[in-house]
């Protein structure tokens, strides 16, 4: 399912109202959060994401919007914000919120435990937003694996070593030869929920 940009920012808009509301929005409520002149333009949009499969319409409603996609992301494992701890790849729940909220989209949730990206506002028992990509750029957040357990830390590639840099001072860097372990980037952290609990 392709969506254009301002689909994509209706389809953002309608979850948002559901997750937080409990409810959709009104055609007149899309109307005035676009600028829209009309009604009909918010209608079209509706239409538009009901052909693409990402909500179902419902006539004779003003709030007849019923989302298609999953609004839940998926709650996995533990991932360490301290020591690499292995990470279970069991589902432990969801939360009401969709993937589109975060910019790359987010694919799940990891529980972080421990304090080694405190300094980075990353707390244990924080929800880290984690979209999946093998793929890093020197200074992202990443989620990686090393020989099978799971670490959440800042990424720094020179030359052929790898180094995993935590964001308190009372943790080591985390230096990897690829040649001498399994390493792989999982995905990189684009949000984070805190633990209210």
């Amino acid at each position: 399912m392709k969506l254009t940009t301002r689909q994509k920012q209706v389809l953002d808009f309608i979850t948002t109202a559901v997750t937080e509301a409990g409810m959709p929005p009104t055609r007149v409520e899309i109307a005035r959060q676009f600028g829209f002149r009309s009604i009909n333009a918010a209608e079209q949009h509706l239409r538009a994401l009901a052909r693409k499969g990402a909500i179902d319409l419902m006539a004779g409603t003003s709030r007849g919007i019923r989302l298609k996609l999953s609004t839940g992301l998926p709650v996995v494992g533990q991932v360490a914000a301290g020591s690499p701890l292995l990470a279970e790849e069991n589902l432990q729940g969801t939360r009401a919120l969709s993937g589109t909220l975060f910019n790359p989209k987010a694919d799940y949730l990891l529980r972080v435990s421990g304090l080694s990206m405190r300094d980075a506002g990353i707390l244990d028992g924080d929800l880290l937003a984690v979209h999946a990509t093998p793929k890093a750029n020197n200074g992202d957040l990443v989620v990686a694996r090393i020989d099978g357990e799971v670490t959440v830390k800042r990424f720094q590639r020179k030359g052929g070593k790898v180094t995993l840099l935590a964001a308190n001072p009372d943790f080591a860097p985390i230096e990897i030869d690829p040649r001498k372990h399994e390493f792989a980037i999982e995905g990189l952290g684009v949000g984070l929920l805190r633990n209210l609990a």
